[in-house]
């Protein structure tokens, strides 16, 4: 921390700054150096010492004088930049202006008329070279400033190691120094792992602290519905004006990437060392997921000059984006790159579930939700990727820990978000057949989770977490239920051989979601049968062999499907089961689902805290707008069905074409009726009664029940190991209707989850950076800050 002395300097000079109502000259270096020439403060003490209220009170009162501040701050890490920052002296002034920048910045960006101040030009600042006074030439100081950033994100003996051997020699001149030979840390494209330096950790993170702090100018704009506005900050950073684009990308994504929060494979090591580069890799994580905060649906692609990839990009496809970060990432192509990510995303993300077995043994990391953010846009923007995390069962060591945060996040109102982008990771992996496959590997590793025991595949896994979710979740999760079973849609034809807790947690979820009163309800609902109808057909006609548990389950739950096929549709009935609903406050009920210990050392899913701080998130796009159907074909590839005839499974009600947010409302059990916006009627309900999908099911029962039957008569059986032997061995080949094509719902990019996204990320940065609290308490318009 600095020392009593520097502080009340400093100090002195904020209320200088305050008190002062005429403009201060800027060239008045006695008076503007106080604020970082002979202090040593931290960035806490910068944030003490610089009120929020004062800030306020000079960008009102005296805003040349914030100006001033500004333009000299930024001046002065060009400057730092410009001269490789050699002195002790020079590198504390560079590290004083960004902790300064850092906390004025929010205050800048809070106020409409301040926003065009770091585009406008500076005079003398000339873009050609040392202060030519041509103003045409003269550059934005947001931009000087995104510069000096990146420059002195690689200046040896501050941010990274130098090469020079003897101090004789002349310092390396920052301007012609290469910076791909100083990547921070090896992985794609650099083999070099530098000797880690706990002092130059310290300086990236001051200066990706203000970088962030820059590009955050985002927070501070209502969210858009097209989306289309572009982050000024983010767009130059990552352009070809950066000469050092390449090498930052390249050192984020490493960092993060190699990033072993264990300590070394050693358990409790974390113990004994502090680890001082969580916080550069957290950084470096909210850092790369803002720069590739970008809408692929709306994306020009300009021509990029493709020298400057290296081999590591691939140069074969067409140029990307213009943004650099976007460019480079969908890009990458060699397979030890791709397992390098991906083995580092995974142990990352099974970090928290580590801490399970042995408490303590690991250090906790807390930055998941960036890290899934990180990994969505790597299978968004780089489909290589994508199926190279589907070629393996590694694909499981992700699914593992997202199955676990969603079991664990379920009831607590503070993390929907998390909910969603987990969720929204499963729908986009779903959509590929591989994903599917890789769902029979077994499920051996016993992480404790607050769900049924179970022995099975990763698909039973998938099955219970879900189910445990939409019957015991909180209720603003309704909206994912088409995701999620969506998703169960999308894998069931390859599903091998589902286990018989699985089986009835799906009949389990028929049932509830059959009653009469649910649905008619709201007008969306019946969707859900349909999905789950859809799963059972999927699964009879294409994996009937080894599904004899599944096959067992229904034939004990026929009723359901008798009552389905029966659905009264005259007006009474409806509205008897409405009344019904009236008396039913829970949506879904859990009896009739055998529950069964959970495992041990599992911990409930706890509600969030009272007072814990959560932001508001923009709706999502309903399943409809979210996904395009596809169908497999014969020779298994996809054909598109969009725009297709209105005759496919869920799609039988006129309502099919709501806008999202209505059904939202009228999905709340509650409000359908009582606000008198929708009520069923007779012909809506037929409307889709007569395309449920029964057909195969009653088939089924029709020929095995009466054999079912005929079996415990004769043999007196009461016991259902006899009867799961007799369906194992069954057929139904050639007494089945003609298998249905598989139908797949791919996730597609709309403007509307790139939307769902920017709000997401900067909420999930703006609650994370409390230390120092970057921006709290000021005017954020992106999103709303709540406490529960």
């Amino acid at each position: 921390m600095g020392s009593a002395d520097s502080k009340l300097n400093f100090r002195k000079a904020v209320i200088q700054l305050t008190t002062k109502t005429q403009p201060v000259e800027a060239t008045d270096d006695a008076f503007w150096d106080q604020f970082w020439a002979d202090t040593a403060t931290s960035v806490q003490d910068v944030f003490a010492l610089v009120p929020a209220a004062e800030i306020r009170a000079v960008r009102e009162e005296s805003p040349s004088n914030l100006a001033t501040l500004c333009y000299k701050a930024v001046e002065k890490l060009v400057q730092g930049a410009e001269s490789g920052c050699h002195s002790e002296k020079e590198k504390q002034i560079v590290l004083n202006c960004s902790r300064l920048l850092t906390r004025v910045l929010p205050y800048i960006f809070e106020d409409p008329d301040w926003r065009g101040f770091f585009w406008s030009t500076v005079p003398g600042a000339g873009r050609g070279g040392q202060g030519e006074d041509d103003d045409e030439n003269a550059r934005p100081l947001a931009e000087s400033l995104l510069l000096a950033i990146a420059d002195l994100l690689f200046c040896p003996d501050f941010t990274v190691q130098s090469h020079r051997r003897s101090t004789v020699d002349s310092a390396e001149d920052i301007h012609s120094l290469d910076s791909c030979e100083y990547i921070w840390e090896a992985g794609v494209g650099f083999a070099h792992s530098p000797q880690p330096s706990y002092i130059h950790d310290v300086n990236r993170m001051e200066l990706l602290k203000l970088l962030l702090t820059c590009f955050s100018e985002a927070m501070y704009l209502p969210p858009a519905a097209d989306c289309g506005n572009t982050n000024p900050w983010v767009q130059f950073f990552c352009s070809t004006e950066n000469r050092h684009a390449l090498p930052l990308f390249t050192s984020l994504l490493n960092t993060v990437c190699a990033y072993d929060p264990v300590g070394y494979g050693i358990p409790y090591n974390h113990l004994l060392f502090s680890d001082y580069r969580e916080p550069l890799v957290e950084e470096a994580a909210q850092v790369l997921i803002v720069t590739l905060d970008h809408d692929s649906t709306t994306s020009a692609s300009p021509t990029v000059d493709g020298t400057t990839t290296g081999t590591a990009m691939d140069d074969a496809d067409p140029p990307g984006p213009e943004n650099l970060f976007v460019n480079y990432l969908s890009r990458i192509h060699r397979e030890e790159d791709f397992q390098f990510i991906l083995k580092g995303i995974a142990r990352l993300l099974s970090n928290p579930l580590l801490q399970t077995y042995l408490p303590n043994s690991t250090k906790k990391i807390q930055f998941h939700q960036e890290l899934l953010v990180l990994f969505w846009k790597l299978c968004d923007f780089n489909k290589k990727f994508l199926f190279f995390v589907l070629k393996s069962s590694d694909v499981l060591d992700i699914l593992v820990p997202i199955l676990y945060f969603l079991n664990d996040a379920r009831a607590d109102q503070s993390r929907v978000g998390l909910m969603h982008i987990g969720v929204f990771i499963l729908l986009l992996l779903s959509g590929e057949r591989n994903f599917g496959v890789r769902l029979n590997k077994p499920y051996s590793v016993r992480v404790p989770m607050d769900i049924p025991v179970f022995t099975g595949t990763h698909a039973d896994l998938l099955i219970v977490v879900f189910h445990k979710i939409i019957t015991s979740g909180h209720q603003r999760l309704q909206p994912l239920f088409d995701c999620l079973l969506t998703i169960v849609v999308n894998v069931s034809p390859y599903l091998k051989s589902l286990s018989m807790v699985a089986a009835n947690k799906l009949l389990h979820l028929l049932e509830a979601f059959s009653t009469t009163w649910f649905l008619f309800s709201a007008a969306q609902n019946h969707h859900l049968v349909f999905f789950l109808l859809e799963i059972f057909n999927n699964i009879i006609q294409y994996q009937f062999d080894g599904n004899s548990n599944l096959v067992y389950a229904i034939i004990r739950k026929r009723s359901v499907f008798h009552q389905l096929a029966n659905l009264p549709t005259d007006p009474p009935s409806i509205h008897k089961a409405l009344q019904r609903r009236r008396r039913a406050p829970e949506p879904l009920s859990r009896t009739g689902s055998q529950e069964g210990a959970s495992m041990e050392g599992s911990r409930p899913a706890a509600p969030a805290e009272p007072g814990t701080l959560k932001t508001s998130l923009v709706a999502t796009p309903g399943i409809d707008k979210l996904t395009e159907k596809s169908q497999v074909s014969e020779d298994g590839t996809l054909q598109s069905l969009e725009p297709a005839p209105q005759q496919s499974l869920a799609e039988g009600s006129p309502a099919a074409e709501e806008p999202s947010q209505a059904w939202r409302e009228q999905r709340r059990p509650s409000s359908a009726s009582a606000s008198g916006q929708w009520s069923p009627t007779s012909e809506w309900v037929l409307s889709w009664k007569s395309k449920l999908p029964l057909q195969t099911i009653m088939r089924l029962l029709q020929v095995l029940v009466p054999q079912v039957e005929k079996i415990c008569i004769d043999k007196g059986l009461t016991d259902e190991s006899e009867i799961l032997r007799f369906l194992q061995h069954g057929t139904l080949v050639g007494l089945l209707p003609v298998p249905h094509p598989i139908l797949i719902r791919k996730y597609q990019a709309n403007s509307g989850t790139a939307m769902w996204f920017r709000t997401y990320m900067w909420g999930v940065i703006y609650l994370r950076n409390v230390d120092p609290p970057v921006w709290y308490d000021t005017d954020v318009k992106l999103f709303e800050i709540q406490r529960v």
